[in-house]
């Protein structure tokens, strides 16, 4: 199942995406669903308004998640390239969701870098309150996935050791276009410009959706709608040899296979 937010002319509205049209389900958005306990039958059952699926405005699935945790190098066979021994616990940081925009929308260029970089990435929705989690209670927490790009200004990312204030500048996220509440994610892919700039397999993180809800959980209680960015593969643009960088009118397509893409151009 697909659920999604979409923007029409009388505000956000959540709707489940089927093969002839978008059905409306009696909420603004994902993130009330998301809190209802039979959110999944609720959703399933949906009879409302139908939109049809050609030029649907998609917002991001949850536009105001409570939380956004994001995981640096997640994945085995990059950190292995790069010499580094596995991490056994994840570095995590935060973004605040006036970072998000939708699949479609325009990636706002962080003003004053020089430097903005694209970072494909798994995401990962909760769909129930969990604390302290167990395998059990976390894989049931997991509501679906979405796709996520974390675009990244790194020349204000390292102007500290602490990563936040490259990591979240406004309207700069791509998230979406929507939750797929039954997915299998496969492989992770970025290009630029039609250049395939990063590409692997989500089963190759180090860790795992339910491990990094297990992790976060001892932390602080995940809650529903909360967002996960569970890390990037290799081909980052700030790695490269020069390093490469979006600019204005740069094409950014973030792909995960079984779960779907996003499509941004860069504008300033």
């Amino acid at each position: 199942m697909k659920l999604a937010t979409i923007r029409t002319a009388d505000g956000t509205r959540a709707v489940r995406v089927d093969d002839d049209g978008a059905v409306e389900l009696g909420h603004a958005d994902l993130g009330p669903l998301l809190a209802r306990p039979d959110w999944r039958a609720e959703a399933a059952a949906a009879t409302g308004t139908v939109h049809p699926l050609d030029g649907l405005d998609y917002a991001p699935p949850v536009p105001r998640p409570e939380k956004i945790l994001c995981v640096g190098l997640n994945y085995a066979t990059h950190i292995r390239e790069m010499g580094r021994e596995l991490p056994e616990f994840p570095t995590l940081f935060a973004k605040y969701h006036r970072s998000l925009i939708g699949a479609f929308d325009p990636i706002t260029l962080p003003a004053g870098s020089d430097e903005v970089d694209w970072e494909a990435e798994l995401g990962v929705v909760i769909g129930a309150e969990v604390r302290n989690a167990s395998e059990e209670e976390a894989r049931a927490a997991i509501a679906g996935y979405t796709v996520v790009n974390d675009i990244t200004a790194r020349d204000f990312q390292y102007r500290s050791v602490q990563w936040l204030q490259g990591k979240t500048f406004e309207a700069s996220t791509p998230v979406g276009p929507w939750l797929v509440t039954d997915a299998e994610p496969g492989d992770i892919s970025c290009t630029v410009d039609g250049d395939v700039v990063q590409k692997a397999d989500t089963g190759d993180l180090v860790h795992d959706a339910v491990a990094l809800v297990r992790y976060i959980s001892q932390i602080i209680t995940l809650a529903p709608g909360d967002l996960i960015a569970t890390g990037t593969p290799g081909g980052v643009g700030h790695a490269r040899k020069p390093p490469r960088y979006l600019v204005e009118g740069s094409a950014v397509v973030t792909r995960v296979e079984g779960v779907g893409e996003c499509r941004n151009v860069c504008a300033p």
